[in-house]
């Protein structure tokens, strides 16, 4: 095994075998199989997927936990420094196109599918014979009123709050990682600390969101599909961006136990740019989701 015991060293470090890699792929199918089985009504199926997350929750803080060891203790030079941001870039290029896959179906459903049911282009049979009468106004639950009548949550309540509230922290991470480049430790670990506050807000704010769409709204997971869209979109942005809180309140932890210097710091750096691809997510959402 090739280990590099000196940041200036020419030999790339390879870690020791893992089991880590493993139990996370176990962890990730058990908390899937989980929460499908939970959307189909299976009486075990909550408790799979509580008990997937609970094993990924501890892959993730044991894996985490061995690399942090060998970083501090000098073991990554500037060729893995770049094979992590290697990693970071295309990890989060994976994330836009994930995102991307919601959005154009999103974009599919109201340029296209709903159209074509309401009786226009091609769908005119369609209509005429299976959805008479049925309009094609959006938002709307689609042909038959699945999950029944519901009303939207207006863009410029809470959505716009949380707006407000993201751009409010891609600030506030930005100038702790100036004072991160700087040397000013007080600053860094303040600015940091209110950017895991205000995530924390963004998320009790969404759920409160949540709360309300489901006994006021009528608005579901189960209302046709623009509930379906509607949750999947912001419920999977509301998971990154419970991730990325995770994330900064480990670094905070980190930067206080001094484990970053001004030029040695990718490990915020990745949490950073993290944060601000969660941000200009939702600005997407609350223009395509909340405001069109």
């Amino acid at each position: 095994m090739a280990q590099a015991h000196s940041p200036d060293a020419n030999i790339y470090f390879v870690p020791h075998s893992s089991k880590w890699p493993f139990v996370g792929s176990i962890s990730m199918f058990v908390t899937m199989f989980g929460v499908a089985s939970w959307l189909n009504d299976a009486a075990w199926g909550k408790w799979t997927f509580f008990a997937g997350v609970f094993l990924l929750c501890a892959t993730l803080f044991m894996w985490f936990g061995d690399v942090i060891r060998e970083s501090v203790s000098g073991n990554y030079n500037k060729q893995v420094d770049v094979s992590f941001r290697m990693g970071m870039v295309w990890f989060i290029f994976s994330e836009v196109m994930f995102f991307a896959a919601f959005f154009g179906a999103l974009f599919y459903a109201r340029q296209f599918a709903l159209p074509w049911l309401g009786g226009e282009g091609d769908g005119v049979m369609t209509n005429a014979l299976l959805w008479d009468g049925f309009s094609s106004a959006w938002p709307s639950a689609g042909p038959g009123q699945v999950g029944g009548q519901f009303q939207t949550i207006p863009a410029w309540g809470l959505p716009l709050l949380n707006t407000l509230i993201l751009l409010t922290s891609g600030v506030t991470i930005t100038i702790a990682h100036h004072a991160l480049k700087a040397g000013h430790r007080k600053q860094l670990l303040v600015f940091l600390g209110l950017t895991v506050l205000l995530g924390c807000v963004f998320l009790f704010f969404q759920a409160e969101e949540y709360i309300h769409a489901y006994k006021e709204l009528n608005l579901t997971l189960g209302s046709g599909i623009y509930g379906s869209t509607f949750f999947m979109l912001t419920g999977f942005h509301g998971a990154h961006v419970t991730l990325g809180t995770i994330m900064l309140a480990i670094i905070w932890l980190r930067c206080a136990r001094g484990h970053f210097s001004k030029d040695d710091h990718f490990g915020f750096e990745a949490v950073a740019w993290y944060w601000h691809f969660v941000d200009v997510v939702w600005l997407g959402l609350f223009l395509f989701v909340y405001v069109l």
